[in-house]
């Protein structure tokens, strides 16, 4: 019993230590340069606004397409020009995805371009504002975490936090940069798949088992887009906005690579997930009997895999075809043969995702499992195994 509070107090400063250190870590890379910072135009000024009135006679329609121009009156709500009532154009360029409309009574967010002078030069009202709303799904998300996992929500919220600064202050740069995009997409999901791992399963044999499980499956993805690239004969710029690159000064990235790392990098969170719910299967298994034998937790690991697998493969389908659906529904109404559809660059570029993201989650549940029988089955650690797994359980 003492031993078993001694190792869960010792598990506590560890977590304590780790957390603090992504904690400056998450901080320091959010207030760290992007190095495009210059990009930004100094002289734009963003607030809310409330629309007053709008004037629609500028409008073309033409079903239901929009064109022209829509004049919006509107009121500052926040920013050094709050209270003053300016107008602005709304530009519809007749293309649903892009275009909005304003009403009376809507909050929307407002572009102010100014003058030498400090004094408004034009208003641009660039979209409903949806921040506040955004916040406020981001915070009854953290509450919820934090009200239902305790101490391991706070470090998957920490997590989370920690990942999107490492793709937005160092992946996205150095992609601009011309870096080259499989080793850098290969080394930043290192560093997210080990501060997701060992942050929130904690530094033990379970994360240790769960990490170099992901690591393999993570590079049997890279080696599967590699090796079939040039068989799909696809380019980067199939993807959306991808082309866009090229022409605002970044005609240089190889978009293909590009393309080729997120494939790795997005099947990379349901390849954590399938290795932690094997590793942590056999932990559970391991701390009920320590004495278990190599072939035992071989088996065992390898019954959880089979179980999961099919579920996480049917997770990516759905994932990367959800977004789909409307091209999938124009296809169907035209009477599109399948062939036309599968064979198509895009619809082929998510079947490239689907399958080779697939081949990473079959393959990362065995891996997984011969890791975890060796390491939860090494003897020389095992007297000290009881009151080290009983503390991972609580926690």
């Amino acid at each position: 019993m003492l031993a078993s509070e001694t190792a869960r107090r010792t598990a506590l400063r560890r977590d304590a230590v780790l957390c603090a250190v992504f904690l400056v870590l998450t901080v320091g890379l959010w207030f760290a340069p992007t190095g495009f910072e210059d990009r930004v135009d100094d002289s734009a000024v963003r607030c809310r606004a409330r629309v007053l009135a709008t004037d629609n006679s500028r409008i073309l329609q033409f079903g239901v397409i929009k064109t022209g121009i829509q004049s919006v009156t509107m009121e500052l709500l926040d920013g050094p020009f709050a209270g003053r009532t300016v107008d602005g154009d709304n530009q519809l360029q007749g293309r649903l995805e892009f275009d909005k409309m304003f009403s009376p009574g809507d909050t929307l967010l407002a572009v102010i371009t100014t003058d030498a002078a400090g004094g408004i030069s034009r208003v641009n009202p660039q979209d409903h504002y949806r921040l506040r709303l955004e916040f406020f799904l981001f915070g009854l998300f953290a509450v919820l975490l934090l009200a239902y996992a305790g101490l391991t929500g706070l470090k998957a919220l920490l997590s989370f936090v920690f990942a999107g600064c490492v793709i937005w202050k160092i992946l996205l740069p150095g992609l601009l940069r011309g870096l080259p995009p499989v080793p850098l997409s290969l080394a930043v999901t290192t560093v997210l798949v080990a501060a997701v791992i060992f942050l929130v399963g904690g530094i033990g044999r379970k994360g240790l088992t769960a990490f170099i499980g992901s690591m393999l499956g993570i590079l049997v993805t890279c080696l599967m887009a590699l090796v079939f690239a040039d068989g799909f004969r696809l380019h980067g710029a199939i993807k959306p906005f991808a082309e866009t690159l090229l022409y605002t000064g970044f005609g240089q990235l190889d978009l293909t690579a590009i393309f080729l790392s997120a494939i790795f990098l997005a099947s990379s969170g349901a390849i954590m997930d399938l290795s932690m719910d094997v590793a942590a299967s056999q932990n559970e298994l391991v701390c009920l009997d320590p004495q278990i034998t190599f072939g035992q937790a071989l088996r065992s690991g390898l019954a959880v895999g089979r179980a999961v697998v099919g579920t996480m493969t049917t997770t990516l389908l759905l994932a990367y075809s959800g977004g789909y659906t409307a091209l999938l529904m124009v296809f169907m109404a035209q009477g599109v043969p399948l062939e036309n559809i599968f064979n198509l660059n895009y619809v082929a570029g998510e079947i490239m995702n689907t399958l080779i993201g697939s081949f990473g989650l079959v393959t990362v549940a065995p891996f997984t499992a011969l890791v975890g029988a060796f390491v939860f089955t090494r003897r020389p650690a095992a007297a000290a195994a009881p009151a080290e797994l009983q503390t991972e359980v609580q926690r």
